[in-house]
């Protein structure tokens, strides 16, 4: 099987049969048969008899754990040299042992492998094939250590390189090219909107930055999630420990881990970092599906904000005219199934009682899925937003409707004539209702004599307000949308991005 389809097929994309693994090309593949024997060697002395070929199909977890094959090796490969070094088993044994499990990687990542019809899962597909390669040595390479312990330390080692090189990454990606399109419309305008309906006048900068803070926020809970992960539960056994005079710590810096779990029991039977990702993945999903939301409806006629790339983009096929934002659609829709995997991790959790339960085994596919669809959604949403075109002139005519200047008019009255806000927020409130009957479009359609009819304080300084660049300039408040404060928040933001993307790199 190569190397991808370890990693990527069977991921829980819809498919109806989970525990069916692609068929492999016998004429480029050596299949692993271990057939009934695999089975018996992990635990087969006490039973007469073993499940039914559908009931082995039922609690298998190899066409989904698979994706784990590097991280099992990684870990087999520590296990083995550490046993050498504490004399568990000799320095030859040992480098056989690693010798064998370097040869599995190999032909994997060669496509010289694949699993067979009775592996029940990954562990037991490297340990049978080490066993066929090696012989009766591969069998000692379990000693002090459980598939409980190995399955959470393969976890926690995929969850952190998965985190560190595509979710983290792809987050800095995303931030950068929202901050890029902020800097290149620094003096655009458009409404901002609270219900749905127009304001106050906003930058647009001031808006992609809103989204640089979400997104920035993403990049240190998946981080969060990520440290969550960085412990060794390797050594732990199957929940008490072991006898055999093991070092756990050497494990953990062999596979990269800062330390190790403190608790045997614990280590199985906790996937908090597990959900800590899935809920890292939710929000995140969320967020993706706001700003998608908005591109939705700013690609829509009726608001005529932004056209997408056609390659973002798909058409009808009865109406010839269309063109529909089909992706960001998608984006958007797929935050439930995110949220699904999340609940379905919290449900299997909530009643297990310690330590490990084979319940467990369902972790997986929802945090393969959740993290997959994440990436999946980054990489769109970046990628359309980086060909996107933004109608910057209507835009700043839909920000002179829909009497926005209004608030500016009232603080107006409150700073030149010291006119209680609720009482200036009244004055205003009538002049909008005078507009609307005047089936005036907008406050810049009044003069100033209708204006100095609600109020004589009124002049001409009021009436350069309804210009919404003058009330934008007027914003100069912490994080507001005046030009000088946005640029503060640009800068800030790229001062983070740097310093998230150095943390990257070390």
């Amino acid at each position: 099987m190569k190397e991808e389809e370890f990693r990527a097929s069977d991921r829980a994309r819809g498919a109806h049969d989970q525990h069916t693994s692609r068929p492999a090309d016998v004429d480029t593949v050596r299949i692993v048969q271990a057939a009934s024997s695999a089975s018996e060697a992990a635990w087969g002395g006490r039973f007469e008899s073993l499940p039914s070929e559908e009931v082995e199909r039922f609690g298998a977890s190899l066409p989904v754990d698979k994706r784990l094959w590097r991280e099992d090796i990684d870990g087999s490969i520590a296990h083995a040299r550490m046993l050498g070094r504490c004399g568990i088993i000799t320095s030859e044994e040992a480098e056989q042992l690693i010798a064998g499990l370097t040869g599995i990687r190999a032909d994997i990542e060669a496509g010289k492998l694949a699993p067979g019809e009775h592996i029940e899962d990954i562990h037991m597909l490297v340990e049978s094939e080490l066993t066929a390669r090696v012989g009766e040595l591969g069998g000692r390479l379990h000693t002090g250590r459980s598939r409980n312990d190995q399955v959470a330390s393969d976890l926690r080692l995929w969850v952190k390189r998965q985190l560190s090189s595509e979710h983290l990454p792809l987050l800095c990606e995303l931030r950068e090219v929202l901050l890029e399109t902020a800097r290149s419309n620094q003096k655009v305008l458009l409404p901002g909107y609270t219900h749905m309906q127009r304001a106050q006048p906003i930058l647009l900068a001031h808006y992609l930055s809103a989204y640089v803070q979400m997104f920035a926020r993403d990049f240190i809970r998946f981080k969060a999630a990520r440290d969550a992960a960085d412990a060794s539960a390797l050594g732990s056994a199957a929940l008490a420990g072991t006898s055999y005079g093991i070092d756990r710590q050497m494990t953990a810096a062999e596979l990269g881990f800062s330390t190790v779990m403190i608790s045997a029991l614990d280590a199985v039977s906790d996937r908090d970092f597990v959900l800590d990702a899935l809920y890292a993945s939710a929000v995140c999903q969320m967020h993706l599906s706001r700003i998608c939301e908005e591109l939705v409806l700013w690609s829509s006629t009726e608001f005529g904000f932004v056209t997408l790339a056609d390659s973002y983009a798909t058409g009808s096929s009865i109406m010839p005219q269309k063109k529909n934002p089909d992706f960001a659609e998608l984006v958007r829709g797929k935050s439930g199934r995110v949220y699904g995997d999340l609940m379905a991790l919290l449900t299997v959790m909530k009643g297990l009682p310690l330590s490990y339960d084979k319940d467990m085994q369902e972790d997986k596919e929802p945090l393969f899925d959740a993290l997959d669809t994440v990436a999946d959604s980054l990489r769109i949403l970046t990628g359309m937003l980086r060909t996107a075109h933004f109608h910057t002139s209507r835009m700043r005519s839909a920000a002179t409707r829909g009497f926005a200047a209004a608030t500016d008019l009232a603080d107006y009255l409150v700073q030149r004539a010291g006119v209680p806000f609720r009482q200036a927020h009244e004055i205003m409130g009538n002049v909008v209702l005078y507009a609307v009957k005047q089936n005036r479009l907008s406050l810049e359609q009044l003069s100033l004599d209708e204006l100095r009819a609600f109020h004589p304080a009124f002049d001409q300084e009021a009436m350069d307000l309804l210009d919404p660049r003058a009330g934008i300039a007027l914003k100069r408040s912490e994080g507001a949308t005046g030009p000088e404060m946005v640029a503060l928040q640009l800068e800030a933001s790229e001062a983070r991005l740097a310093a998230d993307r150095a943390e990257l790199e070390l």
